[in-house]
């Protein structure tokens, strides 16, 4: 009876240490070094906003936040390696509205599932691209520009290769203004931009910092943004959707965890970015790249990716669009 009593008791005990464990782990991520990985290249705006946070949580949480950029087939390889990394909080991927696009346009190449094997932690910034014409161009705004291509039928974009938020968003002028025009990829928003700039294509959808120089020198006009809202960045400029109402797209970055990483590690890091956002360096860098600092709890970016990837989707399948 003494022996059930005791099992008993030391069952109960571990249980409860269970139930105290999970918290008070929590409480000590992280204990060791975290690897942020950024799917691109070094030097770009997903890189430094990425090596930034990584700062802020480094002085934040007194352990080493450590950027390592694992570039390659369109960002799905970091993508890969912290979905299938264990969900311990020391894996972070921080990346860009290109996952969204890459469910359905490399579903074939997916070897997971980003819905289920990543934990969407909060949104960090919204950058929007800019509509831009070629000043010999004969409009004044967006539904001029439909105007003529309707008209002319001849009409060419550049965009900064296949797949892209820059190649999507021609596809969606496509779609919803009704009119067709040749999508022409460089590889890469600065060809693209250089393209446009000397005329060798009507008009594109630029990142805004592309834009930005050139839209201030006169050397392209601009037309609209593609974010939901107006940008602080262009704020005489219409949005798309003020046009068509489906018509948004946002080159967003937001950060993620691998798959069963505890909610307090989630809340903690979430917490982190909100407050690193408010400092002044990282949150003037994202406004020079011509965006907004966001910051949102995780269940809102759980139900923006699901919707950005269903957008896309659409699109995708609508204009065929194949990867490279």
């Amino acid at each position: 009876m003494k022996h059930q009593q005791l099992r008993f008791a030391g069952a109960i005990f571990a249980a409860v240490s269970m139930l105290w464990g999970t918290p008070a782990i929590a409480q000590q991520w992280p204990s060791k070094a975290v690897r942020i990985v950024v799917p691109f290249g070094a030097g770009g705006g997903t890189d430094i906003q990425g090596r930034l946070l990584a700062q802020k949580f480094q002085a934040s949480m007194g352990q080493n936040f450590l950027v390592d950029n694992r570039s390659g087939a369109a960002g799905l390889i970091g993508a890969e390696l912290v979905a299938k990394a264990p969900g311990d909080g020391s894996n972070i991927l921080f990346t860009t509205a290109s996952l969204a696009v890459n469910i359905t346009l490399y579903s074939k190449r997916m070897t997971f599932d980003p819905y289920t094997d990543l934990v969407p932690v909060s949104w960090v910034s919204s950058v929007p691209l800019v509509l831009v014409v070629h000043p010999s161009v004969p409009v004044k705004n967006v539904r001029e520009l439909v105007a003529l291509a309707k008209r002319t039928g001849k009409m060419n974009a550049a965009h900064n290769g296949s797949g892209t938020t820059s190649h999507l968003s021609i596809e969606m002028l496509k779609l919803f203004g009704g009119v067709n025009v040749t999508p022409i990829p460089y590889k890469g928003g600065g060809p693209a931009i250089v393209a446009q700039i000397s005329g060798e294509t009507d008009f594109t959808f630029a990142t805004a910092l592309a834009a930005q120089p050139f839209i201030k020198t006169g050397k392209v006009k601009a037309l609209a943004v593609t974010t939901a809202k107006r940008s602080a960045a262009f704020p005489d400029l219409p949005t798309m959707n003020s046009i068509y109402p489906e018509f948004e797209s946002d080159n967003w970055y937001a950060m993620f965890l691998s798959k069963g990483t505890s909610k307090d590690i989630v809340a903690k890091l979430n917490a982190e970015i909100i407050k690193a956002l408010k400092a002044p360096d990282l949150n003037d860098f994202i406004r020079k790249e011509g965006g907004e600092p966001v910051g949102s709890t995780p269940e809102e970016l759980t139900a923006y990716f699901k919707r950005e990837g269903e957008k896309y989707a659409k699109v995708i399948k609508a204009a065929k669009v194949v990867g490279d």
